[in-house]
């Protein structure tokens, strides 16, 4: 049975959706909640008026991220521990999408936590989806002029910011390998060799599951940590490689139940970032790959 028109849209364009508002948002879950939101509006919409369904549709998705990534930071506020985004286990195909893997690292979307709401969201709908400055000023409510001006603020922000380099797969890969085999083997030297000296550890269990409570700062600090703490459990857990944000990165498993999700950033061929998430409440999407589009 055919689609009426206005599903027909929505579910052409509902990844694009899901994009945009989990950039924005660093969470699935939220980000859920904003298409349901944009569902609900989108059905009472004429579309005789809308001239252009897809930019119409991400403009409804802007505003209900917006309005959501406000309560968002009061939330956040009250938060137990380091916040970490939610982890996607992503479709291969977003790996092959050099720009917007990158986009949706860990380490990016930690950069985008230090922009204000507006700088956010008008941040990824011009560097990542490449949308006018005119589309944009609709979908934030502000005069083309004064998008131009937060765009250009938002740009020198997150270049300050951002991770000195976009990390090959190859390279990724080939030093998570690293990292997994040391951990595996309890090769405290390994795990010293694949770290940066400055690497940085960041753990997020909000409040429910253990984690540490302050970011872990130094390849000495770091390797000893987890050496120590792996070493406990070595007989229970297991580690396996998935596409997470991307990216290559590890699902750790005790007595075969999903634990944590450990991903890293990877500059000149060493881990310079660590990110585990153990917050079972992020770890709701894990269990399923997430199609992204720009």
């Amino acid at each position: 049975m055919a689609r009426d028109p206005a599903t027909e849209a929505f579910v052409t364009h509902r990844n694009l959706l899901f994009t945009v508002a989990y950039e924005m948002l660093g969470s699935a879950a939220d980000a859920e909640d904003v298409l349901q939101e944009t569902w609900l509006r989108w059905v009472n919409v004429d579309l005789g008026t809308v001239r252009d369904r897809r930019a119409y549709l991400v403009r409804i998705t802007t505003r209900q991220a917006l309005t959501r990534l406000r309560a968002l930071g009061r939330r956040k506020e009250s938060y137990v521990g380091p916040w970490l985004p939610e982890p996607l286990l992503t479709t291969p195909d977003v790996a092959e999408d050099v720009e917007l893997a990158d986009s949706v690292s860990m380490a990016m979307l930690l950069v985008l936590e230090t922009l204000a709401p507006t700088e956010r969201a008008v941040f990824v709908l011009r560097e990542v989806f490449d949308f006018g400055y005119d589309e944009i000023a609709e979908a934030v409510d502000k005069s083309p002029a004064a998008v131009r001006q937060i765009a250009h603020r938002a740009r020198a922000h997150v270049a300050a910011r951002r991770p000195r380099a976009v990390t090959s797969a190859d390279e990724a890969r080939g030093a998570l390998d690293a990292f997994q085999r040391a951990v595996e083997t309890g090769d405290l030297q390994g795990l010293l060799d694949i770290l940066a000296p400055d690497v940085v550890l960041l753990g997020d269990g909000g409040g429910i599951k253990q984690a540490v409570p302050r970011p872990i700062v130094g390849a000495d600090k770091v390797a000893r940590l987890l050496a120590a703490g792996l070493g406990r459990v070595a007989e229970a857990i297991s580690l396996e490689r998935v596409q997470v944000n991307g990216f290559p990165a590890l699902l750790v498993r005790l007595d075969g139940q999903l634990d944590s999700v450990m991903a890293a950033h990877v500059e000149d061929g060493l881990i310079t970032g660590l990110y585990a998430v153990r917050n079972p409440e992020k770890l709701s999407h894990m269990d399923r790959e997430t199609s992204l589009r720009r």
